[in-house]
């Protein structure tokens, strides 16, 4: 029963989300440009110069467009996805943009970057959520 509960609470909850998403035609990936115009826009407090901006730009489409070959790759396969090596690969691409910023931003940026910035983000860009969660499954306990 519970597990009826919960299946149908997901669909209910994925319906109301993809209408979040202006409904109709389901919910559709932003391209590695959106993204980093999103991030740009996000960034437009560090006032970066014209170099800094281009390269810090430079960053985050290649890191994006990596990550979204990556993911097309492991999709490809068939079946289901290796989630794990997803996450491997994506933590890897993040790690080498993380370096190449690191050389961009003063410390005071970078630790923008990774405490405010960055978490915001993340699924759909909601930066309210706790630190350390926020959306578990309550344990498992089914």
């Amino acid at each position: 029963m519970k597990k009826t509960i919960f299946l149908l609470l997901a669909i209910v909850v994925t319906v109301v989300s993809v209408n979040a998403q202006g409904g109709g035609g389901g919910f559709q990936r932003r391209t590695p440009e959106e993204r980093t115009k999103m991030v740009m826009d996000k960034l437009a407090d560090f006032k970066l110069d014209k170099d800094k901006y281009d390269q810090t730009d430079s960053a985050f489409i290649n890191f994006y467009r990596a990550q979204q070959k990556v993911m097309q790759d492991i999709m490809a396969g068939g079946g289901q996805p290796d989630r794990e090596k997803m996450m491997s690969e994506t933590k890897k691409l993040a790690d080498e943009r993380d370096t190449k910023l690191k050389t961009i931003f003063t410390d005071d940026q970078y630790k923008k970057w990774k405490d405010e910035i960055e978490p915001s983000m993340r699924r759909g860009g909601g930066g309210n959520r706790p630190p350390g969660g926020g959306g578990g499954n309550g344990g498992g306990n089914n």
